[in-house]
């Protein structure tokens, strides 16, 4: 594929330009396409990007402008999906699902930045050195709009309870997604904003929900997932959030 570059020329108006005269008008900027994606491998194709920052929020998820970088950080999160996978840790629909997405994406990379030069990225990539999306407080101040939806899990079900959670909640569980559930976890332990019960009584309300603000996450283990607080929140430095799928130290099997 050939690689198309637009040179701009700029010339300064010399010294015998009258002071009154007005600048050229530039010509209008043709639009700038580009496709961003988010970490859930959802694909978003912009007909005209160019006021958009590197990280997105696009219909209420954290995406990034797709660049060989950014897939060959999808590709090794997808390396962990299979390896899940294959040692029956991740359940076949949703490995599917994944698979489905990330071929789609992949067809674009090649698409857009050619095969060879994503194979030399791929060699030289360490996940461990990338820095995954994340909103920043300059992206938040551009004055683009994009439609965004309230977040609700299960979508297809309303349930008499939901707790409010934003974008970057969404997306700091979507970074450990994978992992979490190639140990054990299920998609609505991590996800899930909806109860029988007002948030927080019961077992109903995810992971995503306790997120917010300046709380990150931490180690990601089959019984809990740790979850750190910032030095501003009042709370304890460190809380685990526990799955109630899988055995606790302190639950004991009542025999018949």
């Amino acid at each position: 594929m050939s690689l198309l570059k637009t040179m701009i020329k700029h010339t300064a108006g010399g010294q015998e330009a009258s002071a009154g005269c007005e600048p050229p008008l530039l010509p209008p900027q043709p639009p700038q396409p580009a496709i961003y994606v988010s970490t859930g491998l959802d694909i978003h194709e912009i007909e005209d990007a160019r006021d958009w920052p590197e990280d997105m929020e696009i219909d209420g998820t954290l995406c990034r402008r797709l660049s060989p970088e950014y897939f060959a950080w999808l590709r090794s999160r997808m390396v962990t999906a299979q390896t899940a996978h294959k040692a029956g840790k991740l359940p076949e629909d949703a490995w599917n699902t994944l698979r489905q997405r990330f071929n789609a994406m992949q067809e674009l990379s090649i698409r857009e930045f050619g095969e060879e030069h994503l194979q030399e990225v791929l060699q030289s990539f360490s996940p461990k050195n990338y820095q995954p999306p994340a909103l920043r407080p300059e992206s938040q101040e551009k004055p683009v709009e994009v439609p965004r939806k309230d977040w609700i899990y299960p979508g297809n079900q309303a349930w008499k309870c939901k707790q409010p959670v934003t974008s970057q909640a969404v997306a700091k569980v979507d970074a450990i997604r994978e992992e979490a559930m190639a140990k054990g976890w299920s998609e609505a332990r991590l996800f899930q904003n909806q109860g029988r019960f007002r948030f927080p009584c019961g077992e109903d309300y995810g992971l995503v929900c306790f997120v917010d603000g300046d709380q990150e996450i931490g180690e990601v283990t089959e019984r809990s997932i740790e979850i750190i607080h910032g030095p501003k929140s009042g709370r304890p430095s460190t809380l685990r959030f526990y799955n109630p799928d899988v055995p606790q130290p302190w639950m004991k099997k009542v025999e018949d």
